[in-house]
């Protein structure tokens, strides 16, 4: 039975337009429901929200600071799932944290946090497939949708499995390394997106090294859509910094990615 974020981008899929789902750093900033208002008013078809954590080893130096600054500043992930129970979202939601926040808590814990909360899905990079069967396990009772990554390293035999494993979409990783913007498209998120898809029905994202909306639309002449991240959390980051309003930033950008996305897959 299909979750709301698969639910949400095969419907995007089969209009033949392409999905766009912005990460965005939990508890960043007093008002950082803003930033999350801001990504669905400029055109999202999902959002991430980011748990911070203290070692964020898949991000790069931008979403690293952010982890820092909201993490000083007392954010939990208690306190994020209760101020997204307030929060009545028209996307789905999914949140990217590290395993240890999860084994910490329990899975039964954390998983039932993460539905009160109202969000779908969630995105575990540092736990190994193989490894993560209980999680899993515990994750579907609860109605959460465990997101897996595709490597650029991946043998196709793991793709299958990952393709069967998902949930809500398969994480195409663009290139290997960390998260953050990149000068050109890594040929590796093209081909990556190219060998996932022949592995599972499930929409297929390019994440990581996405950093303009023309990479963008790039990466999308063979994926289903794309994860972008250090280009959002930079502009939130800014505003904190600067005093300046880094929701206004934010929607604008999204805008132009959402602009450049229906401009060259404008649909059926």
């Amino acid at each position: 039975m299909s979750g709301q974020i698969e639910t949400a981008l095969r419907s995007v899929r089969d209009s033949g337009r392409k999905c766009l789902v912005p990460y965005i750093t939990g508890g960043l900033g007093p008002d950082w429901l803003a930033s999350l208002a801001a990504v669905i008013d400029g055109g999202a078809d999902a959002c991430e929200v980011g748990i911070p954590f203290s070692d964020p080893v898949m991000d790069g130096p931008i979403i690293q600071q952010a982890n820092d600054l909201a993490l000083a500043s007392g954010v939990t992930p208690l306190s994020i799932a209760a101020d997204l129970r307030d929060f009545e979202s028209p996307i789905p939601l999914a949140t990217m944290t590290y395993y240890n926040i999860a084994y910490r808590m329990g899975h039964e814990r954390f998983a039932n946090m993460l539905n009160e909360a109202g969000i779908s899905g969630t995105i575990l990079p540092d736990i190994q497939m193989d490894e993560s069967a209980d999680w899993i396990v515990t994750a579907k009772e609860h109605g959460i949708e465990n997101i897996l990554f595709a490597a650029p390293t991946s043998p196709d035999d793991r793709l299958a499995r990952t393709g069967q494993m998902a949930g809500g979409f398969v994480y195409a990783v663009g290139l290997l390394g960390i998260t953050g913007e990149r000068a050109e498209l890594a040929a590796s998120a093209i081909e990556i997106a190219r060998r996932a898809k022949e592995h599972t029905d499930l929409p297929v994202l390019v994440g990581v090294g996405i950093g303009s909306p023309e990479q963008a639309v790039e990466a999308c002449s063979v994926a289903d859509g794309v994860i972008i991240g250090s280009t959002v959390v930079r502009r939130l980051v800014h505003g904190l910094e600067t005093g300046t309003n880094g929701a206004d930033a934010v929607r604008e950008l999204i805008t132009e990615y959402r602009t450049a996305l229906d401009t060259a897959f404008p649909g059926n």
